[in-house]
């Protein structure tokens, strides 16, 4: 199963449509992760052009992102791997034994905000950040995730770059 991540798109101001960088990677998803801070429901919509799409809610999002459906926080089953996300996962300090207190079942906690990608593993959880493609802020690269899920097992999990370098 192949998973595409978002975060932190930004829309209007920094999304006004599907990047062509971001769509090359959404053509052949098998679902669309979203991790907050759409800012509007039609980014939702225009994502699921390209697959089922999952959100949650981030601090800049309107009650339309609430009203497509997005909860604070989600756990899914992909087949077999336990799921979780959310937009803030709180400072970095401690991160990792907050997202297993938070949520003791996940295998894998996906969240945003901080536009910093991230992938690491610690207190028996892995979470993946996979930054913005919009809103690099002090990244080099505005980036996506890209999440390889067979039988239950996380094969891969992947920062894309999206942009050029700044």
């Amino acid at each position: 199963m192949k998973v595409v991540v978002l975060a932190d798109t930004h829309a209007p101001r920094r999304w006004k449509s599907c990047p062509p960088a971001v769509a090359e990677h959404l053509r052949g998803a098998d679902l669309i992760l979203h991790a907050g801070d759409v800012c509007t429901a039609d980014v939702l919509v225009e994502l699921s052009a390209y697959a089922p799409v999952h959100a949650v809610l981030g601090n800049n999002d309107g009650p339309d992102v609430a009203a497509w459906g997005a909860p604070e926080t989600l756990e899914l089953d992909l087949g077999g791997l336990r799921v979780a996300m959310i937009h803030d996962s709180g400072q970095a300090a401690g991160r990792t034994a907050r997202m297993r207190r938070r949520f003791p079942e996940a295998g894998l906690v996906v969240f945003g905000h901080s536009h910093i990608p991230m992938d690491l593993t610690g207190d028996g959880v892995r979470v993946f950040n996979p930054g913005s493609p919009t809103d690099r802020r002090r990244q080099p690269y505005g980036t996506i995730g890209i999440l390889d899920v067979e039988r239950g097992v996380l094969r891969r999990a992947e920062i894309v770059p999206v942009t050029r370098p700044a």
